[in-house]
């Protein structure tokens, strides 16, 4: 197979999940904002290519317009690609490794996908974390727990990306820190950024002041908690069944 038929086949792979994610969701719209959100793509650029005025995009992730049928869906899934591939290709390229797993990575503790995101400051909540770097506000669409011992010391740069699952904004929490030097490097080196960046076994004030530097480089926001790991997972999971009403 040529590089080009690979392409091209991550390619439709991807579009495929992408769009029956959206069209099957109970919120189209927060799903088709994730997505686009994944890819850094802003609302203007998306309504440009598709020749539409930016309210169309905004009416859409809202709820505010009708959910937006299969073509539709299809013909936006297709411009998120496009773009992406005029801009080099590099998120595309990320999510051939989660595309084409085999196996869960040891490195992962837990994961978990939200319908709904969550705001970091609710995530620090949560978590009784200390707020180490603000960063930037993004919604947060999931979490992964991650053993970063193993994740740094077994997985390569591809291998990663596999950590993100399908939504690049989550929160990547990593347990057996000690400084948290490493996690930061790690992320660093790699095309994708998550929605925030959780140090477990540390207090704010002991973090790195290099990891706070490198999450300060990035604009990722950093927490920190010593909250008992099963505790946290499972608050994280119930925000899921109970968020509607608060």
């Amino acid at each position: 197979m040529s590089e080009d038929e690979s392409h091209d086949m991550v390619r439709q792979r991807l579009a495929e999940k992408m769009a029956g994610e959206i069209t099957l969701s109970e919120k189209p719209g927060e799903a088709l904002k994730k997505w686009r959100l994944n890819f850094e793509i802003a609302q203007t650029d998306l309504s440009g290519y598709l020749s539409v005025s930016p309210s169309v995009i905004s009416d859409y992730e809202s709820g505010r317009r009708k959910s937006p049928g299969t073509l539709i869906v299809s013909r936006i899934v297709d411009a998120l690609l496009e773009i992406d591939a005029q801009r080099g290709g590099q998120k595309i390229h990320a999510y051939e490794g989660i595309l084409f797993a085999d196996k869960k990575s040891k490195a992962i503790y837990a994961t978990y996908e939200y319908t709904f995101p969550m705001q970091v400051a609710k995530l620090a909540n949560i978590i009784e974390a200390d707020i180490v770097n603000k960063g930037i506000e993004k919604p947060l669409y999931g979490f992964t727990v991650v053993d970063s011992k193993k994740a740094i010391l077994e997985l390569s740069s591809h291998e990663f990306q596999k950590l993100y699952g399908w939504s690049t904004e989550r929160a990547m929490i990593f347990t057996k820190v000690t400084t948290g030097k490493s996690p930061m490097v790690a992320i660093r080196v790699t095309n994708l950024k998550p929605g925030a960046v959780v140090m477990h076994g540390l207090r704010g004030n002991e973090v790195h002041l290099m990891a706070k530097k490198m999450a300060e480089i990035d604009r990722i926001p950093l927490l920190a908690t010593t909250m008992d790991i099963d505790e946290m997972v499972e608050a994280l999971k119930k925000y899921s069944e109970y968020h509607v009403i608060e």
